[in-house]
């Protein structure tokens, strides 16, 4: 007996099965593989997964090489991308082949060895049947059959080798959160910055000099040490852009009730890092009616009228100011570095 549908098809009953979860990919025959009747291809697919994985370990111990080898300043030209680090070419093109090799790897062996025969699991009410439990682990150790995980001793071999070894860049790595020269604490390197007496601020992004005037009440701006650039230059990195790194806030002089030195403002002009103390986000998120400095990342606010003193979240420490003044001709300058460590607090302090 044939039927018409909603959709306005017919559906003839006595050629399809009315059960619920039925699906027609039950009726599609299962066509074999290569690797399935021909032994010599299952062996050479073994063989291409097993030395994606090995080569994997290659990369890995690269990789190791690479970070221990070359020297930080080293610097090559690549067409488009212009001049770039030769460290951080070598550690990212090791590291990026690595895991590349082993998910490469991984999807060889499910299309070339595992099973491919399609299932289809009839649905039933979501109360577990008594029997589930036996079922689940019938099931398991079925897949694990079947994966060849057991069968295939150089593919399980290689695949364990290669997880193994694939920490081995992130340890290594941990050796760069620190580099500190002989004798220098954390908190003494973090104490010195690229600001001195008498050095100019300027604007960041147009690196102009700064008048007081510039400044309007309430506004905010983004600033710098006047000779960022040459430093960058010389040290090839942006240690000393981010440590010197600041914000300049003009409020009514009244209104400051506290300062980390005595009369490190001018004419109502402050100057505190833009790094937070929590983690080291960069801060540029002012309130002007309130005086609050909000840190995106966690939330930490600074009260940039009372000291830069953190009034809530996890920051544990004020915002470092820096005394400014002007020079002869009327600009912003620098009257000292910063008198205590700038960025966040993760070392320990007396």
């Amino acid at each position: 007996m044939t039927d018409i549908t909603p959709s306005g098809h017919s559906s003839d009953h006595g050629n399809q099965p009315e059960r619920l979860g039925y699906s027609p990919v039950a009726d599609i025959p299962h066509k074999p593989r290569v690797t399935d009747i021909d032994p010599k291809a299952a062996k050479r697919a073994e063989r291409q997964v097993a030395s994606m994985f090995l080569l994997s370990i290659i990369f890995v111990i690269l990789f190791v090489v690479a970070f221990v080898g070359i020297d930080k300043s080293t610097a090559i030209y690549i067409p488009v991308l212009g001049v770039v680090g030769a460290l951080q070419v070598a550690l990212g093109f090791t590291m990026g082949v690595a895991i590349l090799l082993i998910g490469a790897g991984a999807i060889q062996w499910a299309k070339k060895l595992m099973p491919d025969v399609e299932v289809v699991q009839q649905r039933h009410d979501m109360n577990s049947e008594p029997e589930a439990a036996a079922e689940a682990a019938a099931n398991y150790q079925r897949g694990k059959e079947e994966s060849g995980f057991v069968r295939y001793p150089i593919i399980r071999r290689t695949l364990i080798a290669a997880l193994a070894l694939f920490p081995i860049p992130l340890i290594v790595l941990l050796r760069d959160l620190w580099i500190t020269p002989p004798g220098e604490s954390p908190e003494e390197e973090l104490s010195r910055t690229a600001w001195h007496e008498g050095l100019r601020i300027v604007a960041d992004g147009n690196f102009q000099p700064i008048r007081p005037e510039d400044i309007p009440v309430g506004g905010l701006v983004s600033a710098l040490p006047i000779d960022i650039m040459e430093i960058q230059e010389e040290e090839h990195n942006l240690n000393a852009r981010g440590k010197a790194a600041i914000i300049l806030v003009r409020m009514d002089p009244d209104q400051i009730r506290s300062q980390q030195g005595d009369n490190w403002d001018y004419q109502g002009i402050l100057a505190y890092s833009k790094i937070c103390t929590h983690v080291g986000c960069p801060i540029a998120l002012y309130e002007q009616r309130t005086h609050h400095l909000l840190c995106p990342c966690h939330q930490s606010t600074f009260d940039l009228a009372d000291s830069g003193d953190v009034i809530f979240g996890p920051a544990a420490r004020r915002m470092p100011q820096l005394p400014i003044g002007v020079d002869e001709e009327g600009f912003l300058v620098a009257r000292s570095d910063f008198t205590e460590p700038v960025g966040p607090s993760f070392w320990e302090r007396s």
